[in-house]
């Protein structure tokens, strides 16, 4: 079983369009993984069922019993994070505020805070409209437990992958180069970098590879929009030969990727286009490059 991760550096280069299309054209040879739990879309082209549901804990959050609490302040006098408000008269958690430090329940000198295991979220394991696996999560709002949400939804696909002899394991990561980045691509066996040719789009390409190549993990690159900036699509390639990234493909600029998304489709199911062939043929180089 190979794991194979898709992240940019940026944000709207397409990673998810072509993650779902790679998705695609993998059918039941693929588990899909939805790790960019944070901005999760990916569910928006491939219309998965949600069979199966489960909430995700992680950290705590403060919780006060109102009818011990004496209002004698302690609490909100160490609080560093401002987080026990007083409102009509009694001391209060704010929930989108508290860290889970439990410094105010040591404290408390009636016993009258304790610490609640904190809902983050949801994960899923769902079947896609194409018949094969996606794992995806919700992140709730203000959370910022992602790397562990990441680290959660992977392991599921990759149990999932290795239980059902699947080969493998299609990750879409989230672009950046924050905590989620550095759990999807942790254990991975190879990574495809979305950029775009910009100032942008080069910067933070180089800016992502440089979290890639702390993992020593092989990597590839796809230069979507390649068309629009000649100068800039060159000085990514030369950047490319410079690291040794391998070059899966460029794609042109084509209005139809924005067409099929906006009826909820992929590139490669939508009508018959030159976007759509030359994704088939990098997801055939990606095959050849992640044989066992």
């Amino acid at each position: 079983m190979k794991e194979i991760v898709v992240i940019s550096g940026k944000g709207g280069t397409g990673k998810t369009s072509i993650s779902a299309s790679f998705a695609w054209l993998g059918r039941k040879d693929v588990v899909i993984a939805d790790c960019d739990v944070d901005a999760a879309d990916m569910h928006l082209l491939l219309k998965p069922d949600f069979a199966v549901s489960e909430d995700f804990y992680s950290g705590e959050l403060a919780v006060i019993d109102e009818a011990a609490c004496t209002n004698c302040g302690m609490c909100k006098d160490i609080c560093r994070f401002d987080a026990i408000p007083v409102v009509n008269g009694q001391h209060t958690i704010d929930a989108l505020a508290c860290e889970g430090c439990a410094y105010c329940a040591h404290i408390c000198p009636v016993d009258a805070i304790t610490m609640a295991d904190l809902n983050v979220g949801e994960w899923y394991i769902s079947k896609t409209k194409i018949g094969n696996t996606l794992v995806h999560a919700r992140l709730g709002i203000g959370q910022d437990n992602s790397g562990k949400l990441v680290a959660k939804v992977k392991n599921e696909a990759k149990r999932i992958a290795k239980e059902k002899k699947i080969p493998f394991v299609l990750v879409d990561g989230s672009p950046g180069t924050g905590c989620p980045v550095m759990s999807s691509v942790t254990g991975s066996d190879f990574v495809i970098l979305v950029t775009e040719p910009t100032v942008s789009g080069l910067h933070d390409l180089k800016r992502v590879y440089q979290v890639v190549k702390k993992f020593r993990i092989p990597a590839g690159c796809i230069i979507n929009k390649y068309d629009l900036n000649l100068q800039k699509t060159r000085e990514i390639k030369a950047f490319m030969e410079q690291e040794g990234l391998y070059h899966l493909v460029d794609l042109p600029y084509d209005e139809s990727f924005t067409d099929a998304m906006t009826v909820g489709k992929t590139i490669v199911e939508y009508k018959p286009n030159k976007i759509a062939d030359l994704l088939r043929e990098a997801w055939e180089k990606l095959k050849i490059i992640n044989k066992s």
